[in-house]
């Protein structure tokens, strides 16, 4: 996280201001103000916490709507006074009922490539507890050899359906290969951010 001894609070006579954005998809949220208090709060109760200007006091988000910020990782700007936090959201965090208080225009994030990762860490849970009736957790206990079988089987019907002219279901069958490959790299115990590091130095 942060050291907050380093923060400089003196600019904004004891605040500074904190952006927050979704953890997920880095959507700003919200711009918010936090005194040295409020940090600390922040980081020992898990929450996003302000101070409030309008009532001179500490506000965390969702005290009354239950609509929280609940705190993913913070840090501070090379000038040490402005502070980004990354947080899961409870709700929406405008008083509107929007999503976030920027709502005038959509910047929502297009890119939602971020699910790999998400799907990758669900993958990677499966592997480890092997819940029972989870077709994830057969495809562990079935082997390397079938899980890589199962690759080259959706590899073939994606190379099928990509010569139909069904947009739905090549949709489905690329969807299904990625899904297994993620498998096979688990298995591997191979993170996709490898490969991923590797298309970046072909790039170069």
């Amino acid at each position: 996280m942060i050291d907050i001894d380093s923060l400089d609070f003196s600019k904004g006579d004891g605040l500074i201001p904190a952006i927050i954005q979704d953890a997920d998809n880095f959507q700003v949220l919200m711009l918010g103000y936090m005194n040295k208090e409020a940090v600390e709060m922040t980081l020992s109760k898990g929450r996003v916490t302000f101070y409030s200007r309008s009532k001179q006091r500490l506000w965390t988000k969702g005290e009354t709507s239950e609509n929280y910020l609940e705190l993913v990782d913070l840090q501070q700007d090379c000038d040490d006074d402005t502070l980004l936090v990354l947080a899961h959201p409870q709700g929406p965090t405008c008083h509107t009922g929007h999503q976030s208080c920027f709502f005038q225009k959509d910047f929502t994030p297009k890119d939602n490539l971020r699910f790999l990762a998400k799907l990758e860490t669900l993958i990677q849970s499966r592997k480890q507890e092997l819940p029972e009736g989870s077709y994830t957790t057969s495809l562990f206990q079935d082997g390397i050899d079938e899980i890589a079988q199962k690759v080259g089987e959706e590899a073939v019907e994606t190379i099928i359906e990509a010569k139909n002219d069904n947009p739905d279901d090549f949709k489905d069958e690329v969807s299904d290969l990625l899904y297994h490959l993620l498998v096979l790299l688990t298995e591997k115990e191979l993170p996709l951010a490898q490969i991923i590091e590797r298309l970046e130095e072909r790039h170069k």
